[in-house]
C-alpha cells in the first residue's frame, strides 16, 4: 500500500510538472532574462505606469493608479454602450485562467486581484487610446501634458508591462457592440486602428489592410508583439519562416571598409519593411532609420521578446547584428547619415555607435536567415577580391581626405611631367 502511495505521489508530481510545462509553452509575456536585463535595467522597467501584474504594487507607480481608476470609470460609465460594470468584471473573471497562463512567471496574485488588475489596466489603455485617437482626428483638447503622454507611450511597449491582446479585444467588443457590428469606423475605429497612432516609427500606407495581415500571421499577443509584426510587414524574410542557415556568419566588413572596397550604400525607398536589406550590383540598400531616445528602449524589448519567444525566427535580432557588423566606428555612422539611411536624434555619431555595439550583448545569436546570409556571403566574396583590396589600399593611403587626394593627384601629375621631360632629354641626346 505504501508503494502504491509513493507511486501515486510520483504521478501527481509528474502531472504537475507537465501542467507547468504546458502553461510555460502558452506564455507570451515574459520577464526579461537577468543576463540581458542587467546591462541596461531602465530600458525594461516602466518609468511611470505599471501594466499587468509584474510591476503592480510598486510604490513609484502609486500616483498613476488614481489616473488609471479615473480612466477605468470613464471608459465604462461614460464611453461605452454597456454601462454595466458587472459585465466587464464577469468577462475578465471568465478569462482569468487563460490570462494567467500568458505570464511566464507566477504573478503571486489571487484570482480576484489578477482580474481587478487586468480589468483596470485594459480600461485605462482603451480610454487613453480613444482620447488620443479622437484628439488627433477631431482636434480635441490635449488631455494630458505631452511629456506625460510620451512617458506612457514608452511604458506601453515594454515586454514586462503587457496585458494579453485578446482581453483588450473582448472588452472593446463588449463596450461597443452596436458600433462595431455596424462596421462604421468613422464613428468608432477598429481596435487595431485605435492602437496604430501610439506605435512609434510605424508608418501605415493608406489602403494597407493591416488587420488582414495580422490575422494571416496568427494574430497579436500583446503590444510588443504587435510592434514586431508591423516592423516585419510585409517582409521577404517571412517567406520561409524557420528556414535558417546551418552555419553561422561570423564576419562582415564595416560600412566604411565596404565603401572603400567599392560597395555603395543607398536608402531603400521601395520597401515598406524596415528590415529588408537588398544587395544588387554591389549596392547595399537599407531602409530609412530614425534614431531617437525611444528607439533603443523599443529595440531592446523587441530583442528580449525574440530571445524568449522567437529564438528560431529572430529576424529582428538578425537585423540588429547586421547593423552592428556595419557600424563599428563614428566613420561608419557618418557614412550612413550622409547617404540618408540614418536620421540621428541621439546627439553625436558616437552615441549611435555605442548603441549598436551594445544592443546585441548577452543575447543568443542563432544562424542568420537565408536572405541576410546570402547578402553577407556576396559582400564578403566581393571584398576579398585582390583587385578590390588594392583599390581600397589606394583609397585609404592616397585618397582618405580631400588634401591627400589633391596631393596624390599633384604627385602623379609631377611624375608624368618628369617622365615626359626624361623622354625628351633622351630624344635630344639621340638626335
Amino acid at each position: 500500500m505504501e508503494e502504491d502511495g509513493n507511486h501515486n505521489d510520483v504521478l501527481i508530481n509528474i502531472n504537475e510538472m507537465l501542467v507547468g510545462e504546458n502553461s510555460l509553452l502558452a506564455s507570451c509575456i515574459y520577464k526579461v532574462p537577468h543576463e540581458i536585463r542587467k546591462l541596461k535595467e531602465d530600458a525594461y522597467t516602466p518609468k511611470i505606469v505599471s501594466i499587468g501584474p509584474f510591476h503592480h504594487g510598486d510604490d513609484k507607480f502609486l500616483r498613476m493608479e488614481e489616473l488609471k481608476r479615473i480612466y477605468h470609470r470613464q471608459f465604462i460609465t461614460e464611453r461605452s454602450e454597456t454601462k454595466d460594470s458587472e459585465s466587464f468584471v464577469s468577462c475578465v473573471q471568465e478569462l482569468e485562467a487563460k490570462i494567467r497562463d500568458c505570464y511566464s512567471d507566477d504573478t503571486k496574485l489571487s484570482e480576484e486581484d489578477l482580474a481587478t488588475v487586468i480589468l483596470t489596466d485594459c480600461c485605462f489603455i482603451l480610454e487613453f487610446s480613444l482620447k488620443l485617437f479622437f484628439m488627433i482626428t477631431r482636434a480635441d483638447f490635449w488631455f494630458l501634458p505631452r511629456k506625460l503622454v510620451n512617458l506612457i507611450y514608452n511604458d506601453l511597449f515594454l515586454l514586462e508591462n503587457q496585458v494579453p491582446f485578446f482581453v483588450l479585444e473582448k472588452l472593446y467588443n463588449l463596450a461597443f457592440p452596436s458600433a462595431l457590428s455596424s462596421g462604421n469606423h468613422d464613428s468608432l475605429p477598429s481596435l487595431v486602428s485605435l492602437i496604430l497612432p501610439i506605435l512609434p516609427e510605424i508608418y501605415i500606407v493608406p489602403g494597407d489592410n493591416v488587420e488582414q495581415y495580422l490575422s494571416s500571421v496568427g494574430g497579436v499577443a500583446h503590444f510588443t508583439d504587435l510592434y514586431r509584426k508591423l516592423l516585419l510587414r510585409p517582409s521577404q524574410l517571412l517567406q520561409s519562416p524557420g528556414y535558417r542557415r546551418q552555419t553561422e556568419v561570423t564576419h562582415l566588413y564595416s560600412a566604411s571598409e565596404l565603401n572603400e572596397l567599392g560597395v555603395k550604400f543607398k536608402v531603400n525607398k521601395n520597401s515598406k519593411c524596415s528590415l529588408d536589406l537588398e544587395l544588387s550590383h554591389h549596392t547595399l540598400r537599407i531602409p530609412f532609420i530614425v534614431l531617437n531616445n525611444f528607439t533603443e528602449i523599443v529595440w531592446r524589448n523587441l530583442l528580449a521578446f525574440e530571445q524568449c519567444h522567437f529564438i528560431e525566427d529572430s529576424y529582428f535580432l538578425d537585423y540588429i547584428v547586421a547593423l552592428d557588423f556595419l557600424i563599428n566606428t563614428d566613420k561608419d555612422v557618418d557614412l550612413l547619415i550622409k547617404e540618408g539611411i540614418i536620421e540621428n536624434w541621439l546627439g553625436d555619431s558616437n552615441a549611435v555607435t555605442k548603441m549598436f555595439n551594445n544592443l546585441g550583448a548577452q543575447v543568443i545569436k542563432p544562424d542568420f536567415n537565408m536572405r541576410y546570409a546570402n547578402i553577407f556571403q556576396e559582400l564578403n566574396a566581393f571584398s576579398r577580391r585582390p583587385c578590390n583590396q588594392r583599390i581600397a589600399t589606394l583609397r585609404r593611403d592616397y585618397c582618405s581626405t580631400p588634401w591627400t587626394t589633391v596631393a596624390s593627384i599633384a604627385g602623379i601629375f609631377l611624375l608624368i611631367l618628369t617622365v615626359i621631360q626624361t623622354i625628351f632629354s633622351i630624344l635630344q641626346v639621340v638626335h
